[in-house]
């Protein structure tokens, strides 16, 4: 099977969250599997060029419809980590690509339309007839609508359209200009509500929705979270819509990466471990606790690893960071905020705990650094309010650092409570709370930091249960390739 992933990420060369592993790690399996696997980017500035291999020019001359006229762009081809990818360089003077970021812009519904139809058009003028097009989240949204509307009249007859939901929170909610810019003029036949029309805003389009509505099948990153989009409140708006396409959505968990996520043979963290070779774990424990100048005492270090936003739980994480300090505990936090306020108020955590010997918290991103904190911590939070799949807990039970997560999405998918769960002993990895507030979050770390105390050899069970747990994406791969096939049965 021929299989095209059109994607704003992908890891290591582009990534801003789990977006750019999920597209990674699924095409190597899909590759692994016997499929052909390309995979088309925008060719951002901010590259990691040093993980491009053979970078170089594919297409000189490929001009692409944009409003009135067209944009011309260069397509460069380059191996990342074994896997074919197509990067986009518009020359345009609207400067798409080229911000020193990813994402962020007032203009981002307009970089990504364009290269959406970008993405078409390069296929098209290649002469490249995929069996299937995988693409992912708003910002390629506009795919299968393109594809549909225009490029199949124009002979692209072949493709059936995978997309994927990674979060419903970011819908892509724009104006008509994006239909003028990229060729779907007719704006009564778009600005329908079985079309691409907003649900609320009747003056909005919604391109998120327009994937749903165009799509041969939608996934989204857990069976949980597929579930709380069509029977809870987790639809943002697009309820209505997902239950007139239930027909064709289906939740595939996310796997994890245990190439990189590999505590036998991680490079970056200094004494390597297994279910076998456990103790040396607490190697890494004493190395995080010199690396941010923690007291080495007999306390539990928990961590949490993440974007500090809404989704994620602001309120809660910084009601752990009190709770753990106050009960016995060493608190590390790696995280950065889009959000200038958020940032403030943990910038004001950080100057508040400055001098206490069991508090870090390191208000930046490094992806070496997170290496080494999910080896060297015992437990790690995740109290998200709401959380499609989660990468953070999968990594945890890799590193058998003992997983504390609120019961929603794909962290119910993944972690299992050690105290309450029907899951048989030995398939039981963490603790699990449910009410989003600070006595729900007290409930599970108390269970956590009392198992630490006073069983330490149940505690270790619990780790080593996590470590024997099978996240990769062995079965993810499975499932996406059964969706393929079912729609190209059609």
């Amino acid at each position: 099977m021929y299989v095209v992933m059109i994607a704003s990420e992908c890891a290591p060369v582009a990534k801003v969250g789990g977006l750019g592993d999920v597209v990674f790690g699924l095409c190597r399996e899909l590759e692994i599997r016997g499929n052909a696997v390309e995979i088309i980017l925008p060719k951002y500035d901010c590259l990691r060029y040093d993980k491009i291999h053979d970078l170089q020019l594919a297409a000189k001359d490929l001009w692409v419809p944009w409003y009135d006229s067209s944009v011309h762009c260069s397509v460069y081809f380059g191996f990342v980590q074994g896997r074919k990818c197509f990067f986009i360089e518009p020359h345009s003077d609207r400067n798409f690509f080229n911000r020193r970021l990813f994402y962020g812009q007032e203009d981002d519904d307009q970089r990504f339309a364009f290269f959406s139809r970008a993405s078409l058009e390069f296929l098209f003028r290649s002469n490249k007839h995929p069996d299937v097009i995988h693409c992912h989240d708003w910002q390629t949204a506009l795919v299968p609508v393109l594809l549909y509307e225009i490029y199949e009249q124009a002979g692209m007859t072949q493709p059936r359209v995978c997309f994927t939901l990674h979060n419903l929170y970011h819908q892509g909610v724009t104006r008509e200009h994006i239909l003028r810019a990229t060729g779907l003029n007719r704006h009564g036949y778009f600005f329908h509500p079985d079309r691409l029309q907003d649900n609320f805003n009747r003056g909005a389009i919604n391109l998120m929705k327009g994937g749903i509505v165009y799509s041969n099948f939608v996934t989204t990153v857990s069976p949980r979270y597929a579930w709380e989009m069509l029977h809870a409140d987790q639809s943002f708006g697009l309820g209505h819509t997902l239950q007139l396409h239930r027909h064709k959505i289906g939740g595939v968990l996310n796997g994890l990466d245990y190439d990189v996520w590999n505590p036998e043979a991680d490079p970056h963290i200094p004494c390597p471990y297994g279910v076998a070779t456990l103790d040396n774990k607490y190697e890494n424990k004493r190395a995080l606790r010199q690396r941010f100048w923690l007291r080495d005492v007999f306390r539990p270090i928990v961590c949490y690893i993440g974007r500090l936003d809404h989704q994620k739980g602001v309120p809660l994480i910084t009601h752990a960071i009190h709770y753990c300090l106050q009960h016995g505990c060493q608190f590390v936090l790696l995280g950065t905020s889009p959000d200038p306020k958020v940032a403030q108020h943990f910038q004001g955590l950080k100057q508040h705990y400055n001098d206490n010997p069991d508090c870090h918290l390191e208000l930046s991103f490094n992806e070496e650094i997170s290496h080494l904190i999910y080896a060297g911590a015992d437990m790690i939070v995740v109290p998200s309010l709401f959380e499609p799949c989660g990468l953070t807990q999968l990594i945890g039970l890799r590193y058998g650092t003992v997983p504390i997560v609120r019961a929603t999405g794909g962290l119910m998918d993944t972690v299992f409570d050690a105290n309450h769960s029907n899951k048989p002993y030995h398939e039981r990895t963490g603790y699990v709370f449910n009410d989003f507030n600070p006595q729900g979050i007290e409930s599970a770390l108390e269970r956590a930091i009392g198992l630490w105390s006073n069983f330490p050899q149940h505690f270790r069970e619990l780790m080593i249960n996590g470590m024997r747990s099978d996240f990769s994406w062995n079965h993810p791969g499975q499932h996406y390739v059964n969706v393929y096939e079912r729609i190209r049965a059609k």
